[in-house]
């Protein structure tokens, strides 16, 4: 598509604290090595990666000992980058890593990067059970460094394998040795494994050596077949291991104290309601056709969502023209409101985007954008838009502005009482930055065009406020008005009725939690399920007639 490109920047690191305890200098080289094998895996071409590293040390002191740490790993670092004819391009600052009497281990994190087609980038997570696993071979030098030759052409071919499609996914041996690369590739998908491989190589330290998933047989010297991907079933070396005992032991450790789920407070059923009766005349534009309807994206104090919107509304065919709200002095939200009014007046669509107006303070991150929105001149101009068949849309921060202005569930502005529904914390009490699946609930509406109900999308959620809090009278009227938008399958943050986003009354305003605009070809590669959710597609063949 013109305007849009395939390209991607990809940055991996590499570090091992008791590696660089024992050995400074072999500690830095495997961190180049280990950031290296983690761009080979996922499809990147090593051969074109530029170096920065960061490094912590204890503070110097009169003891030789002290200096030598970090002038040793300097040179470990170099030694690779040397062998590989890999650059550095910058780096931090040496920092002291000492307080009191406890030392930091010896650190030198090293950060690679370059640039790949997004296109050939693979994910970790096993693909298709009967696929066969091999492991691509790193053998370390006598002295235990690195052997350069050997893993330039294994990354090499790596490469060719990826873009070639018989290598689907791949993962980059670690601290956790060839186990931990089995359970979180089959972790990913539910698929499991069938590997016979040497006991004492499971927890080995393996930098540079690579785990992959082969569509097809491989013949090169490095790699050794392994195994095979199964349908769920988890064996090594014979011995049979239920997959989802392994995953709950692996996040056990830390899961009482930073829970993975809300545990909703209200986990009511949705109400079992007849829905009324609605006007499909809501769904057709009463205007004139129009090709490239054109966008109204204001951004406010703390939005930060504007670009990934206005890229998936131009994508869509429309003409996005966003719109910098200025809050400096009274006289610059004078114009503002002015200048938002007016921009209101000459477009189709009107997005209010995510991000954390007025700092995202408690109880009303988006009533900055409300009180604007609910500004005598800036309302009227949403009446006219509104009453000509214009289409709203709020996510995140913008979906709690509309709540909180009454344009949600009434349509209208001003409607907003002590029994409104509203948008607060979540039950786990701090922020969630995850990906969800919701459920279409309703079809009543031009953003929801073409979809089914019941049909799922895998969506990104990024909200401190994303729980929606309604009465059960009010929702009753929400489900049988077919204003429930989506529901959420795996409640996140505890939202009454599972409730991700909501309609007005004529399906023409919408505003939900999920970031659907986050998504676009060869994103959330890792992630399974449908992830694109066609609002902007809809928004736009609802003025295309």
């Amino acid at each position: 598509t013109a305007g849009f490109t395939e390209t991607a920047s990809m940055m991996a690191f590499g570090y091992n604290p008791d590696l660089a305890t024992w050995s400074p200098y072999h500690g830095a080289a495997y961190a180049v090595v280990e950031a290296c094998t983690k761009v080979a895996a996922a499809g990147g071409d090593w051969s074109r990666m530029r170096f920065s590293y960061q490094e912590y040390f204890e503070r110097m002191t009169h003891d030789p000992h002290s200096w030598g740490k970090p002038l040793s790993a300097l040179l470990g670092a170099l030694k690779m980058q040397l062998d590989l004819g890999l650059p550095s391009i910058g780096g931090k600052d040496s920092m002291s890593g000492t307080f009191e009497h406890i030392s930091v281990p010896p650190t030198l994190i090293a950060f690679g990067i370059t640039t790949v087609d997004a296109r050939r980038v693979i994910s970790t997570d096993f693909k298709q059970a009967g696929h066969k696993l091999y492991l691509i071979q790193h053998t370390p030098l006598k002295n235990r460094m690195p052997d350069t030759t050997q893993l330039s052409a294994n990354w090499t071919w790596l490469h060719g394998q990826i873009g070639a499609g018989k290598i689907v996914a791949g993962w980059s041996l670690g601290f956790g040795g060839l186990a931990e690369g089995l359970s979180k590739m089959a972790f990913g998908n539910g698929l499991g494994f069938d590997v016979t491989v040497p006991e004492a190589d499971l927890f080995s330290l393996s930098y540079g050596s690579v785990l992959v998933e082969a569509a097809e047989a491989l013949d090169y010297p490095q790699a050794v077949e392994i195994g095979v991907v199964t349908n769920g079933a988890v064996r090594i070396n014979g011995v049979a291991m239920d997959l989802q005992a392994l995953q709950q032991s692996w996040k056990g450790r830390y899961a009482r104290l930073y829970p993975e789920d809300a545990k909703p407070a209200f986990d009511e059923a949705a109400p079992a309601v007849a829905e009324t009766p609605f006007d499909p005349a809501n769904l057709v534009y009463p205007g004139a056709p129009v090709e490239h309807p054109v966008v109204c994206l204001p951004v406010f104090p703390g939005t930060n969502c504007d670009y990934d919107t206005a890229k998936a509304f131009r994508k869509a065919g429309a003409e996005v023209r966003p719109f910098i709200f200025r809050n400096l002095t009274a006289a610059q939200v004078n114009a503002s409101i002015e200048e938002l009014a007016a921009r209101i007046d000459e477009s189709h669509i009107l997005a209010f985007c995510g991000g954390f107006s007025s700092g995202d303070e408690p109880d009303g991150s988006g009533k900055f954008i409300a009180s604007v929105i609910n500004n005598a001149r800036v309302g009227a101009a949403i009446e006219a838009f509104l009453g000509r068949g214009g289409l709203v849309l709020g996510i995140c921060n913008g979906f709690q502005a509309l709540v909180k202005s009454g344009l949600l569930p009434y349509g209208r502005l001003g409607c907003v009482t002590p029994d409104s529904p509203t948008l607060f914390r979540n039950d786990i009490n701090r922020h969630i930055s995850k990906m969800v699946t919701t459920e279409v609930a309703s079809t009543r509406s031009p953003w929801l065009a073409g979809m089914g109900k019941g049909e799922r999308h895998a969506i990104a959620v990024s909200h401190g406020e994303g729980k929606f809090v309604v009465g059960e009278a009010l929702a009753r009227e929400l489900f049988a008005r077919g204003q429930v938008a989506f529901r959420y399958v795996d409640n996140p943050n505890g939202s009454h009725y599972d409730i991700e986003g909501i309609l007005s009354p004529d399906g023409h305003i919408l505003g939900k939690m999920g970031h659907t605009e986050r998504f676009e070809d060869d994103l959330f590669k890792n992630i399974a399920g449908n992830r694109l959710q066609p609002l902007f597609d809809n928004a736009v063949k609802y003025f295309n007639k």
